[in-house]
Formats: C-alpha cells, structure tokens, sequence
C-alpha cells in the first residue's frame, strides 16, 4: 500500500520545500494540498467537522503554486489537491496550471477535485450554490477539450471554447489522474463513474458498505470495475484500519498530518514510519 500525506501549508506552517524532500527521503508516495481562497469572516456555513473552524482554513498556501515548488526538488513524489475547488476557479486557467504542473512534473500530478463546503466563499466566486455539481461537471469537459490531442471546441450550459492550440498537454492521454472527494451518494457516484478515475472518501469511513454501490454504479456506467480507485483522505492511521483497507483492495491511503511548523511535522511523520 503506497502512503501519501496530506497537510493545510500556510505561512505558519513548515515549508513545501522542505516537506517535500523529507516525504521523498523517507518514502513517502505522495503530497496532496487542500485549497481555499479566502474565508469570509461573516458567515452561516457551519464548519463539517464541527465546532470551530481552524485557523488554518484561512491561511491555506496555493496549491498549485506550492506543489510547484514541491516538484521543483524532487523525482517520484506524487502531487495531488485533496481538493481544487473547480467551481471557483477559471476553467481554462485552471486546465493550463494542471497540464503544466503534470508537463514539469513528469506526469505525477493527481487531480481531486471537490464541489465545496463553504457557501459565503463560493458566492463570493459567483458560484450558484445549487448549481455548483453541474458547474464542475462543465468545467471538467471544458479543460478536457483544451487537453484533447487535436484543437476541440466545447459548448456548455455554464461556459464555452473554440477549439484551440492549448499546450503543454497533461502526460497522462487526456487528462491526468482524476479522483473526486465528497460523502458516499447516488449524485457524487454517478459522477465519479462519468467522468474521474475514482473516489477520495475523506477520513474513510463506511467504505465496506458503500464500495459495492459505487463499484455497481461504474460498471453500470460501461466502465471496467478494475480500473476503479479507492483513495481514503485525511485519514488518522492505525495498524487495523490499514489492514482492513488493504483487504478492501485500496492499494493508496493519504494520512493526514498537523499544520504545524518543521519540528511539529517532522515528529509526526517519524511516527508515520512504521506505516511504510
């Protein structure tokens, strides 16, 4: 099972660089970067975890900026967003950071995407909240136009482009890998089926009942149920909840490490070890 990690970097918190190289060293298989732009101080939208919102919601690095830097000094570390909020981004901005971010990288780049929790940020994007799922959906089949091999227009519901010249290309044929995080349900299922490689199921739980749903859903969709994947997010490890997601068949597991400074993160990954 490969272990990746995933941490809120801010301005407070060790750097990407520095993290970078300690995951490669170590063994680590991989780097997945949250994202938010902004958060409103004025807002209803009460916090999924409960409680508080932490600080470090508001401080968030840029991802793509900082899994530059993190693929500027390594070779095989995978980088990933664990998610971009597609709905509030430019599609055709966004399309060309992902394929350059893949281009440099060397094709390590993993796309989760999500469609958000946060209704004060996304309004302040312009984002129609009881829109936003099929916003990302447009939005996908846009930046998949401009990533095709031959110039391909797209015409839809929320946007448009004229078939165009659009390069670098994503290494992967079409797109790069493409995981969407959310909760277990029919709506984000046939999602996944349509158009991503496969789930991020944040923290992990549930997944013996739901992965027979979402493995129907797939194969319904005409796609081959061994090409599906099943990476749990933001996961707490311990020994047992490993093994039974080994025997589910998941063969990658991102654990979730504190936005703390080098020291703090350093402790923590020296106890993630024995996972490796």
């Amino acid at each position: 099972m490969r272990i990746a990690v995933t941490i809120f970097l801010t301005d407070q918190t060790i750097t990407p660089v520095r993290l970078a190289r300690e995951l490669e060293e170590r063994g680590f298989s991989g780097l997945y970067l949250p994202e938010h732009t902004h958060i409103p101080v004025e807002r209803v939208t009460p916090y999924p975890a409960g409680g508080e919102l932490p600080p470090e919601y508001g401080r968030t690095l840029d991802p793509f900026v900082a899994l530059g830097q993190a693929s500027a000094v390594t070779g095989n570390l995978g980088l990933g967003t664990g998610i971009t909020l597609v709905a509030q981004r430019d599609p055709i901005d966004l399309a060309k950071q992902i394929a350059t971010l893949d281009h440099l990288s060397g094709g390590r780049f993993t796309l989760g995407l999500g469609y958000g929790w946060n209704k004060e940020e996304a309004a302040d994007h312009g984002v129609e909240w009881a829109t936003r799922r099929e916003l990302v959906r447009d939005r996908m089949a846009l930046m998949r136009a401009l990533w095709a091999d031959q110039p391909t227009d797209h015409e839809g519901e929320f946007g448009s482009v004229k078939a165009s010249y659009a390069f670098p290309k994503p290494a992967r044929n079409g797109a790069p890998r493409t995981l969407i995080g959310g909760a277990a349900g029919p709506k984000l299922f046939a999602a996944i089926a349509e158009y991503a490689d496969g789930w991020l199921p944040i923290g992990g739980r549930g997944l013996a009942e739901s992965l027979p749903v979402l493995r129907r859903a797939w194969e319904d969709a005409g796609r081959d149920v061994r090409d599906l994947q099943i990476v749990p997010y933001a996961v707490l490890p311990a020994p047992g909840k490993l093994a039974h997601y080994a025997e589910l068949g998941i063969e990658e597991v991102v654990l979730q490490l504190p936005p703390a400074d080098e020291a703090g993160v350093l402790k923590v990954l020296d106890e993630y070890a024995s996972y490796l």
